[in-house]
C-alpha cells in the first residue's frame, strides 16, 4: 500500500533527507530511527515514490551501498559533493564509506 503524499510520515522523511548536508549520508534505518520508527522499508517506499525532489543519493542502504538501480547516477553526486567512497567488488564497484560520511541531526 502506498502512503499518500499528504501523510505526515512522508513529509517528515523528506524533511530529514533535505537536511542531510552535502557529502554526508544516512541509511533508511537511520531516518526511520530519527522519526522514532523502525520502518526502514517504509522510508524506502517514501523515497521511491516521492524522493525525486530531494537529495535522494544521500540516503543509502546499510553497509554503505547506494540506492538500487541508481548506482551510476549516485556516484556522480558523491564525487561532486566529496562523499567518501570505497572501491569494492560489488556490481556498483563502490560503496559509501559510512563510518566517515554518516550524518546525525543535532538534537
Amino acid at each position: 500500500m502506498r502512503l499518500p503524499a499528504e501523510s505526515g510520515f512522508v513529509s517528515h522523511v523528506l524533511e530529514v533527507v533535505e537536511a542531510i548536508p552535502p557529502g554526508r549520508v544516512m541509511t533508511y534505518g537511520d531516518i526511520a530511527a530519527e522519526l522514532g520508527s523502525r520502518a526502514a522499508r517504509v522510508v524506502g517506499q517514501v523515497m521511491a515514490y516521492y524522493g525525486e525532489g530531494v537529495p535522494w543519493w544521500r540516503v543509502i542502504r546499510s553497509g554503505g551501498h547506494p540506492p538500487v538501480h541508481h548506482e551510476t547516477r549516485a556516484l556522480e553526486y558523491y564525487r561532486d559533493e566529496g562523499t567518501p567512497t570505497v572501491t569494492t567488488t560489488t556490481d556498483a564497484g563502490y560503496r559509501v564509506d559510512y563510518a566517515k560520511a554518516r550524518w546525525r541531526p543535532e538534537p
